[in-house]
This record gives structure tokens, sequence and C-alpha cells, in this order.
């Protein structure tokens, strides 16, 4: 990993310790709830995704590196909170994906942030039970 890769995820996860716990009590916010994978803790994570029928599209801008993808490979029961509604899923990484025109079709200004920030994309998609 590059010098400067390795300062944009430090930097964004500065970032987001501090923005995440304002941002998840929003009630319109988008919220993943996944389990720790070491502590068994309900973990959210405020995302930017946007639901297609059964599913619940997320594209990760650090990849596997993410928490909540970490998570997710640990034990992918995870809920999702879309318009102050919790849904259940099952999640799934998308490795085939392309992350990039995923960005497209999901919100404007969280996707803008991921490809900014982002430095190895990964699609997410939950399949959602109800």
């Amino acid at each position: 990993m590059s010098r400067l890769t390795d300062l944009r995820f430090r930097a964004t996860t500065v970032f987001q310790r501090r923005i995440n716990p304002l941002m998840r009590r929003l009630p319109l916010q988008t919220v993943l709830e996944t389990r720790g994978r070491v502590s068994g803790l309900p973990r959210r994570t405020p995302v930017g995704g946007r639901r297609v029928g059964d599913s619940f599209w997320i594209v990760s801008e650090f990849g596997e590196r993410s928490q909540y993808v970490r998570n997710i490979k640990a034990d992918p029961r995870v809920r999702v909170r879309v318009r102050g509604r919790w849904h259940a899923g099952t999640a799934h990484l998308v490795p085939g994906d392309d992350p990039v025109a995923r960005l497209r079709r999901l919100p404007r200004v969280n996707s803008l942030g991921v490809r900014v920030l982002g430095t190895d994309l990964l699609t997410v998609r939950v399949d959602l039970a109800d």
C-alpha cells in the first residue's frame, strides 16, 4: 500500500470516528448494523446506498479494510435502516461488480465522497428479508 493511500485511509477514519456517532442518530440517515466480529455487539455505520427491489446496495470506500466489511465477512446477517425503518438481511461482498458504475446509481453526495476518498472500492449487496 502506498503512503498516500495509507494517509487517506487514516485521515478518513479519524473523520468518520468523529462524525459517525452524530450521523447515525439522524432519523432519516441510512444505517448499516453489523455484529462486531470480536465483541458480538451491534455496530452501526452510517452509509449511503440505495434500495433496489429486495436488495440494498452500498460501495465501501476501503474495501475489505472497512470495519463493517470485516464484520460482514465474519457474520453476513445485518440490518439496514432505510427512511427510519429497519430491515433484516444478508450481506454479500460483490467483488465482480463495477463499483464506479454502481456509485452512479447511488446517492450523489455520498458517492462523491466515496470516489474522492476511496482507495479500494468494493460493492456490497444486502438481500433484504422483508
